[in-house]
């Protein structure tokens, strides 16, 4: 009877520690799920170092550079821009930032942006965020947040 009591609790409890093993599974992908793209990132200390790696990519870029002259010639312009970046990415992404600056549409009125420009930029941003190896989930979701702002800055 203790034999057939001890192997019957054996099978409960590894049952129990299955449906436990598997509900700790469950719980860690909706706990992934429920989690802001802001802290998939690693928050404003990892947005800001791809920001700045941004925006060193676009000052070495032939492609679009000269539209950035002004701005990296002057600091507090150069500051203002990383700041709204930082910003824009944080809001965009879930965090506690506000963004303050310019509509996209607003801030490139006039610029004729091109789509080559504008993929030259999506690029260099790209190659920030592989730098500093952002999973490709994350640089997808962000991507999918800032893509549509290019109907307010290509050709306007």
């Amino acid at each position: 009877m203790k034999t057939k009591l001890f192997k019957n609790a054996a099978v409960v409890f590894t049952i129990l520690t299955l449906a436990f093993a598997v509900s700790c599974s469950d719980d860690d992908d909706e706990m992934k799920e429920d989690t802001s793209l802001y802290t998939r990132l690693g928050g404003i200390d990892a947005i800001s170092a791809v920001t700045d790696q941004f925006l060193a990519n676009v000052a070495a870029d032939s492609k679009i550079n000269a539209r950035f002259e002004a701005t990296v010639a002057n600091s507090s312009r150069l500051q203002l821009l990383r700041n709204n970046l930082i910003d824009q990415i944080c809001a965009g992404s879930g965090g506690p930032c506000q963004y303050k600056g310019k509509t996209m549409a607003a801030a490139h009125a006039g610029m004729g942006i091109t789509q080559d420009e504008f993929n030259a930029l999506v690029a260099d941003l790209v190659a920030a965020l592989e730098k500093f190896s952002v999973p490709a989930q994350e640089k997808n979701d962000l991507l999918a947040i800032l893509g549509p702002m290019q109907s307010d800055i290509v050709g306007k």
